[in-house]
C-alpha cells in the first residue's frame, strides 16, 4: 500500500485519507474512489487527493479484520460485522473471560498494522459485553501479514467466556458472644446479591457456635443438598489450624489453600468436601465491594478449577480497593481535629450521551470496568459520608452496573430536560445535616478518590462556606463542591444549565484546587473516550 498525494487521473480505486468535498457532493474518509467520483472531483477543480493506493495483494481494513476474526477459535463469543477496520467481539453469555496471552502477544508482534486487545484474564463479564476487539490501523494491510496471523490463530482456542453454571449455595455463619443478628442478616443479603450475577441461589443457612465440631456437622449436612458451601466465621482465621480450616478436615474434607495474596481477601480458605467446594469467606466478603472472595467464587461457578497454585499466582493485581468498614484497615486514617463539615457526593449518571451516536458512554469499559461503576467506587472511596447516583437514560442498565454498591439512588425521569433536572434530583437526596454537596460528573475517568479528598479538605478548611472547584493549570474544571447556601437556588434552575452561573453570581468565596489534567478530561466524544483508554459497549 502506498499512502500520500495521488493525481486524480491515477486515483481510481484509491481510498481517501480525508473527507473531501466536490461541489455539492461530499466523500467520506475511507471512501474508495470510482470513475464517476473522479469525474466529480475534476469538475470541482481538484487535481489530486491524499489517499491510499492498494497493492494487488492488499486487503482492505474491513476485509482484513473480518478474516482475522473468522480464523479465531473461541467459545461463547460472537464477532460483530466489521466497520472502520474494526471487528468487536462480544460475550454470548455471562461468565468469566479466559484468554491465551501468548497467542495475543504473538498476533500483536506480527506487525503494528494489526492489533488485538482483550479484557484481562479472568475478568467477569455480562452477556453482550465486549470482550475483545480486532483493529486494522491503516486503510489496508498486506495479505501475507493476515495469513501469518491466521496461522497463529490455528494453534487453538484464543479466548473464551466460561459461562456461569448456576449453583445451589449453602451458607454457614458462626457466632460468638456479642455478634449481632443484624450483621448476619446483612451478610445474607449481600451474599444473595453477589450470587445474582451468576444466576446462583442461596438455598439454606445454618448458624452455629464458632467451634470446630458444630461447623463440621453443618458443613457435612449442607454439602449433601448443595453444590457449594460458604462459611462466614465470626472471627477471622488467625492460624491454618483455626476453626474453619479445621472444621473442613474434621468433616472429612481437605484444605486446598488457606490464605491468599489478595487484599482485601487474605484470610480466605478453600477446601473440598464430598467432591464439592467449601469456601471459608474472609471478613471482607461481608461487604459488597470487590475482594478476593469474588475472584474464587466467580471462577468456581464458571466451571474453572481453582488450585493452590492458582491462588498463589493472584498477587500481581491483587491489591484491591480498601474497604472502609474493615475492622483493621491497611493503614490508619490520619488524625484530624474533628471530622469537619459533612460532605456528600452527587454523581451525575443520567445523561443521554448524545454525542456518542448511540452507545452510552457511562457503560464504556475502562480497564474492564464500566465507567459509571468506576466513578461510583472512587466516590465511595473518598471521605464523603455518602454517594448519591442520579440515573435517567438507560436507567436499568446503569443500575445493573452498580449492583452491590452501597450508594443512594436518585431517579431523574426528566433527564431529557437537561443538566438542571439531574442537579435538582441529586440535591433533593442530600441529607439535612450535610454542609455541602460535591457534584461529580460520571464521564470524567481521571478523577480519583484522592482528588475528591483534596476538595473535601479545602471545603472543611473554609468552614464549609466556600465553593470549592477543581482546576487544571489555573483553569476551572470539575468536580465542584457547593455549600448548602446554594441549594435553594439550584431548585430554580431550568434547562441544560449547571451551577456555574450560581457560583459566579452568588458572591461566595471560590477556592480552586489544582488536581491536574483530571479536572478537564471528560469523554463526550468517541475520540475523547478512546483516547482516555475507554472501550464503548453497544
Amino acid at each position: 500500500m502506498k499512502f500520500g498525494p495521488v493525481p486524480i487521473d491515477e486515483a481510481e480505486g484509491a481510498v481517501l485519507a480525508h473527507a473531501t468535498e466536490a461541489g455539492e457532493r461530499r466523500f467520506r474518509k475511507a471512501h474508495r474512489l470510482s470513475a464517476d467520483d473522479l469525474s466529480a472531483l475534476k469538475a470541482a477543480g481538484i487535481s489530486e487527493v491524499v489517499a491510499a493506493v492498494l497493492a494487488p495483494d492488499d486487503l482492505g481494513e474491513d476485509a482484513a479484520a473480518e478474516r482475522i476474526a473468522a480464523g479465531m477459535s473461541h467459545r461463547n463469543v460472537e464477532a460483530r460485522p466489521a466497520a472502520t477496520g474494526r471487528v468487536n467481539l462480544h460475550a454470548e453469555a455471562a461468565g468469566v473471560f479466559t484468554v491465551d496471552r501468548a497467542m495475543i502477544d504473538a498476533i500483536n508482534a506480527v506487525d503494528p498494522t494489526i492489533t488485538i486487545a482483550t479484557l484481562a484474564r479472568h475478568a467477569p463479564v455480562e452477556k453482550g459485553q465486549m470482550v475483545a476487539t480486532v483493529k486494522i490501523i491503516p486503510f489496508a494491510v498486506a495479505g501475507s501479514l493476515v495469513d501469518r496471523v491466521a496461522r497463529i490463530c490455528a494453534d487453538g482456542e484464543i479466548f473464551a467466556v466460561n459461562a456461569y453454571r448456576p449453583m445451589r449455595i449453602g451458607v454457614i455463619q458462626t457466632m460468638l458472644p456479642g455478634v449481632k443478628s443484624s450483621v448476619l442478616d446483612k451478610t445474607l443479603r449481600i451474599t444473595e446479591a453477589r450470587l445474582t450475577r451468576s444466576g446462583s441461589h442461596l438455598t439454606a443457612e445454618r448458624r452455629t457456635p464458632h467451634e470446630v465440631a458444630p461447623v463440621a456437622e453443618a458443613a457435612a449436612a449442607l454439602v449433601r443438598d448443595n453444590d457449594m458451601v460458604v462459611i462466614f466465621g465470626a472471627s477471622a482465621m488467625s492460624d491454618f489450624a483455626d476453626v474453619v480450616p479445621a472444621a473442613i478436615e474434621h468433616a472429612g474434607g481437605s484444605v486446598v489453600r488457606a490464605g491468599m495474596p489478595v487484599d482485601p481477601g487474605n484470610l480466605l480458605v478453600l477446601g473440598t468436601l464430598a467432591g464439592k467446594r467449601v469456601i471459608g469467606a474472609p471478613g471482607c466478603a461481608r461487604s459488597p465491594k470487590e475482594n478476593g472472595f469474588d475472584w474464587v467464587l466467580d471462577r468456581l461457578i464458571a466451571g474453572l478449577d481453582v488450585t493452590a497454585g492458582d491462588i498463589a499466582g493472584m498477587g500481581v493485581g491483587g491489591l484491591l480497593m480498601e474497604i472502609p468498614t474493615r475492622p483493621q484497615p491497611r493503614e490508619p486514617s490520619p488524625k484530624r481535629e474533628g471530622a469537619g463539615p459533612k460532605v456528600e457526593i452527587v454523581l451525575l449518571a443520567a445523561g443521554r450521551s448524545s454525542r456518542m451516536g448511540g452507545p452510552n458512554k457511562l457503560l464504556a469499559l475502562f480497564d474492564g470496568k464500566p465507567l459509571v461503576r468506576r466513578a461510583a467506587e472512587r466516590a465511595m472511596g473518598s471521605r464523603a459520608s455518602s454517594t448519591i447516583v442520579v440515573t435517567g437514560h438507560q436507567r436499568e442498565r446503569v443500575l445493573a452496573t452498580l449492583s452491590g454498591l452501597d450508594v443512594i439512588l436518585a431517579d431523574n425521569p426528566d433527564f431529557a430536560d437537561g443538566l438542571s433536572s439531574s442537579l435538582k434530583a441529586g440535591i433533593a437526596k442530600v441529607s439535612a445535616d450535610a454542609a455541602g454537596a460535591m457534584i461529580v460528573l460520571g464521564d470524567m475517568p481521571g478523577v480519583s478518590s484522592a482528588d475528591l479528598d483534596r476538595l473535601i479538605e479545602a471545603f472543611r478548611r473554609s468552614g464549609g462556606r466556600s465553593v470549592v472547584r477543581a482546576a487544571h493549570d489555573g483553569r476551572r474544571g470539575n468536580p465542584v463542591l457547593l455549600p448548602r447556601s446554594l441549594f435553594g437556588a439550584i431548585a430554580h434552575l431550568e434547562g441544560d444549565t449547571g451551577a456555574r452561573h450560581l457560583v459566579e453570581a452568588g458572591g461566595l468565596d471560590v477556592v480552586d484546587v489544582e488536581i491536574g489534567n483530571a479536572a478537564s478530561v471528560d469523554v463526550d466524544t468517541r475520540e475523547a473516550l478512546e483516547g482516555a483508554g475507554g472501550v464503548l459497549q453497544d
